[in-house]
């Protein structure tokens, strides 16, 4: 296996765990914890990919309640009542819309590129315009180190260097 000529559908979860704009923030944080995830799809009723949230996501909508503590006691009340709102938040109000996408024909390369240059950790997979999977960093990672000659042939998840 070499990391230019394998293909993304090679090395992507397909079916991935998705979740609704509807869905709770909390019901968001309680998937990904349960799945030990940290990006989810985000599909509409038809089926489309509109976005997708990340622990990242889920982290940067948490961050004031974590900080209220050091807050004096008047902007604690201001950061309790954004917390409060926090609980009735939904995906689509704190997910990514303007997600990168990979085919399933690219190579692991070009989808490693992608998410270099873009900062991200995962490329929804795409086929024929409906989701078809997901290719983490994690993915891109375990195809580099089947590269590795002493790693060659081994599964990368139980390798310890």
């Amino acid at each position: 296996m070499h990391a230019q000529t394998t293909l993304v559908r090679d090395v992507m979860t397909k079916r991935p765990i998705t979740i609704s704009p509807e869905a709770s923030v909390g019901s968001a944080v309680e998937v990904m914890r349960e799945r030990k995830i940290r990006h989810l799809p985000v599909l509409d009723g038809t089926g489309q990919l509109l976005g997708i949230i990340t622990d990242r996501d889920l982290r940067a909508a948490a961050v004031a309640p974590a900080l209220s503590e050091f807050l004096p006691a008047e902007l604690r009340r201001a950061v309790k009542r954004a917390a409060q709102m926090l609980g009735e938040l939904r995906v689509k109000d704190v997910m990514t819309w303007g997600v990168v996408t990979t085919r399933p024909e690219a190579s692991v390369g070009e989808a490693g590129a992608v998410m270099f240059e873009h900062r991200i950790g995962s490329l929804p997979v795409r086929g024929e315009g409906t989701l078809v999977g997901i290719v983490t960093e994690r993915d891109i990672f375990k195809a580099l180190m089947m590269t590795i000659i002493p790693v060659r042939g081994v599964d990368p998840d139980t390798y310890f260097w």
